[in-house]
């Protein structure tokens, strides 16, 4: 029975030994078909995986409509600048600094989600589209009568991450042809795992059917004795964890932080993320949050198509590349209005493919 039983699960496994294999040598297969350039693209693609994660905890598992997500973001990386760069006069060890952004903005979540107990749908989210701006306005103007963020200008000259002797920001001579970005690339994959761990773990828990009751019907889940309050201000404090440790990151992989990068247009991105994926479903929001981050960027290639094709360019490719963003988004709203990988439950919700919702009936049946 254990052979038949160890046979029965081998696909599984090898499945598991496969997509580990295929993670670990993807960033030297990128770099020898594109470049070092999409090594760093794959390791931004991680980094809006761990963000997009972190807000379908809020959307997807809780259904709280947060268009404000970036602000936590932009918390933890000015976090990690203001405590990791010569700003202050500080340089402070990365596991000191990332858990800090974490935690002060898992705070700022709790500060928002607080006020907006009794807010659902639209109002909802445009209070937390103006926390957001309040967030990015109070960050650009912090420069003055004391000089806290440096304004627009932003702080550079930030730590990268070392471990002891060991700085992910130069070249590693551990593993011949190891490279800054191939370093940063296993950091956050390994820290991608993690997140995608605690997701599943908290989707099968107690805390994730409670959110799941709360998002179907608010007023129901709290009829049944779900104390709706606390666990609303818990998923808005998980979902800005996770993104305040991905905002440190950030900090700690550009080596520099600004206003100009935690815009509106952010939060919209990871938002459309997990849309596009398939709310509530881990693979769909990971296989989201990755197509959102390698096609803007491949899609820059169509100036040089335009050049091989008509001579000259005929309609600047970062207006033609949203406008092609945009338009994708409307076909897969017309015709994949769960997602690209929806859960079944989610299929099943909106009778994609002429299925309904079983009802009372056919389940006793």
């Amino acid at each position: 029975m254990n052979a038949l039983n160890f046979l029965s699960r081998r696909p599984a496994w090898l499945g598991f030994v496969l997509i580990g294999i295929a993670l670990a040598v993807a960033p030297f297969v990128v770099q020898a078909g594109l470049g070092i350039y999409w090594v760093r693209i794959l390791d931004l693609a991680l980094l809006y995986m761990m963000l997009a994660l972190g807000l379908n905890i809020v959307v997807g598992y809780a259904g709280l409509l947060d268009l404000g997500y970036i602000a936590f973001y932009a918390v933890g990386a000015y976090v990690y600048a203001l405590l990791a760069s010569p700003q202050f006069g500080l340089h402070l060890p990365f596991w000191l600094v990332l858990p800090a952004g974490a935690v002060i903005a898992a705070a700022f979540g709790v500060l928002l989600g607080a006020p907006t107990l009794r807010l659902r749908g639209d109002y909802l989210a445009i209070v937390t589209l103006g926390f957001g701006e309040i967030i990015r306005i109070f960050i650009n103007n912090l420069d003055r009568p004391v000089n806290i963020t440096n304004g627009p200008q932003g702080i550079n000259l930030i730590d990268p991450i070392s471990i002891g002797r060991l700085s992910l920001a130069r070249p590693q001579d551990i593993i011949p042809g190891l490279s800054s970005a191939h370093a940063y690339y296993y950091f956050f994959l390994a820290l991608t795992l993690l997140a995608i761990f605690i997701c599943i773990r908290l989707q099968d828990s107690r805390i994730g059917r409670a959110w799941a009751a709360i998002r179907e019907d608010e007023t129901a889940a709290e009829a049944m004795g779900i104390n709706t309050r606390n666990l609303k201000l818990l998923a808005f404090a998980m979902g800005a964890a996770f993104g305040g440790l991905s905002g440190g990151l950030f900090a700690s992989f550009q080596g520099f932080v600004s206003p100009e990068s935690f815009n509106l247009m952010e939060s919209i991105m990871i938002l459309c993320m997990i849309v596009l994926g398939g709310m509530g479903h881990i693979p769909g929001v990971i296989l989201g949050a990755f197509l959102l981050t390698i096609l803007p960027e491949a899609l820059r290639y169509i100036g040089d198509f335009q050049r091989a094709a008509f001579g000259h360019v005929l309609v600047d490719p970062s207006d033609l590349r949203m406008l092609l963003f945009g338009l994708s988004l409307v076909l897969m709203m017309i015709f994949r209005p769960a997602g690209l990988w929806p859960s079944t439950q989610r299929r099943r919700e909106l009778g994609q493919g002429g299925e309904q919702p079983p009802g009372l009936y056919d389940e006793q049946r």
